[in-house]
């Protein structure tokens, strides 16, 4: 009778027994199916076990460039330049970087609208990139990004080892956008600095763990986490324009396990269809780590 018990078993077993190589297949295959362009990028922390998908490929950044940005305000931090204690006067007014002339931000055009009823104000530069990161607070970034200057972002993303991530400007500079003046990434630089921090190498050790603390408390959860049992935390940042939906990040298992997933995509029809699709796979991916 156990005999049989495990012969029924059997192929089941094998069937949930994925290799990375076949794992790849399956991602690719249901990708697929989906309008759009997408990249995938895992690297198990653990093993040092790689799945890559168009890593290279070029994406807008959106909002995961708030993750470069705060690495580069904890960095200054670490130089003296700044303090996090330093305040910042809240305005919507910025500069664009295609000729110096004014731009405003507008609360409808941003995910976080409590900020706006500060203006005038002044807040911590904590409390900016805590927003920055939780909520997105396109406000709070270009405060943050004005106060560490784009360029020095985009240098220290080369310092952790990354070659393509360009951080050139703050959010809603419309002339910047007409002329193709966009911060960009690759899933595959998204995974390097997210290492860099799940490693405690993204300042210093210290620095590192204070990020993580902030990109633990994400507002933002219908990608990576959606799928993903309540134990499981996931460290991470999403991004979002039109036709665009991104989610990168650090996963940690209960065990003390972690690694780092980045899911972009480009020219979707469907933003809901498309975080189901992340979630999905994020949840594969989740499986072929436990099954390890």
């Amino acid at each position: 009778m156990a005999v049989c018990v495990l012969c029924a078993w059997s192929p089941v077993l094998a069937q949930s027994t994925l290799t990375l190589d076949q794992l790849t297949q399956k991602i690719n295959a249901e990708l697929a199916k989906q309008p759009g362009t997408f990249a995938v990028a895992f690297r198990d922390l653990t093993t040092g076990k790689e799945l890559l998908i168009r890593e290279r490929e070029t994406f807008h950044a959106a909002s995961t460039m708030k993750t470069p940005v705060m690495i580069e305000v904890y960095k200054q931090v670490a130089q003296h330049k700044m303090a996090l204690a330093d305040s910042i006067t809240i305005t919507t007014e910025f500069k664009s970087i295609v000729d110096g002339s004014p731009y405003s931000l507008r609360a409808t055009d941003d995910s976080d609208t409590s900020i706006y009823k500060a203006v005038g104000t002044k807040r911590t530069l904590a409390a900016l990139v805590y927003d920055m990161i939780i909520v997105s607070s396109n406000l709070a970034t270009n405060l943050v990004i004005e106060r560490v200057g784009a360029q020095n972002v985009t240098k220290t993303m080369r310092d952790l080892g990354t070659k393509d991530i360009q951080v050139r400007r703050g959010v809603e500079d419309n002339k910047a956008f007409a002329q193709g003046l966009n911060n960009t990434t690759t899933a595959y630089d998204l995974m390097v600095i997210f290492d860099r921090i799940a490693t405690g190498k993204a300042v210093s050790p210290e620095a590192s763990k204070a990020m993580i603390a902030t990109l633990l408390d994400q507002k933002f959860n219908t990608a990576i986490p959606a799928k993903l049992p309540k134990d499981v935390k996931v460290a991470h940042k999403t991004g979002s324009v039109t036709g665009v939906r991104h989610d990168s990040g650090i996963v940690f298992l209960p065990d003390g396990r972690k690694y780092v997933l980045i899911l972009l995509s480009k020219d979707i029809k469907d933003d809901n269809a498309t975080l189901g699709v992340m979630a999905t796979l994020s949840e594969w991916i989740y499986q072929y780590v436990m099954q390890g």
